[in-house]
């Protein structure tokens, strides 16, 4: 069973209600505008760290992480993309491979909005966590924590942070 954070949009900002959550996870996954490398090193310092690169992000975070990071975990496949869309509103650069090859676990970041959606007719289940930071319309910070364990995802839960 593994415990991961979700988290996107941090745009340079880490603080120790955020670092709080790392600490109990298993893992941490970043979809993307982390902002500064040293967000990066901060959570990877403390635990396993999978990203992407997000639109306002550097070249040094952008040779330090993938536009998308495609992996399994526990059984469970995994898609994670900055700009990615969701149910019905997929990104033209991804909608073609999603329903040609759908993840269980379908992950963007980008619109600073949380949102969790199953897409019924791709069987994905997709996550936007919203977003961490301070920078952006958003009047709450958000992340998402869950498990997964043997090709299951549970016990999901929306973290809200303070208000901006």
């Amino acid at each position: 069973m593994k415990k991961i954070i979700l988290l996107s949009d941090t745009h340079s900002f880490i603080d120790d209600q955020i670092l709080k959550y790392i600490k109990k996870a298993d893992e941490v996954w970043h979809a993307g505008d982390i902002g500064s490398i040293e967000v990066a090193d901060i959570i990877s310092k403390l635990k396993p760290l999978k990203a992407v690169y997000g639109n306002i992000d550097n070249s040094t975070i952008r040779s330090e992480f993938p536009l998308d990071n495609k992996f399994e975990t526990e059984g469970v496949s995994v898609w994670i993309t900055h700009i990615g869309g969701y149910p019905n509103k997929y990104d033209f650069r991804v909608k073609d491979e999603l329903i040609a090859n759908p993840p269980k676990i379908f992950i963007s970041g980008h619109s600073h909005i949380l949102k969790v959606i199953y897409d019924k007719k791709l069987n994905l289940l997709h996550l936007n966590p919203g977003a961490a930071g301070k920078s952006g319309f958003h009047k709450v910070r958000t992340m998402l924590r869950f498990q997964i364990s043997k090709g299951n995802i549970s016990n999901l839960e929306i973290i809200e942070l303070e208000k901006r």
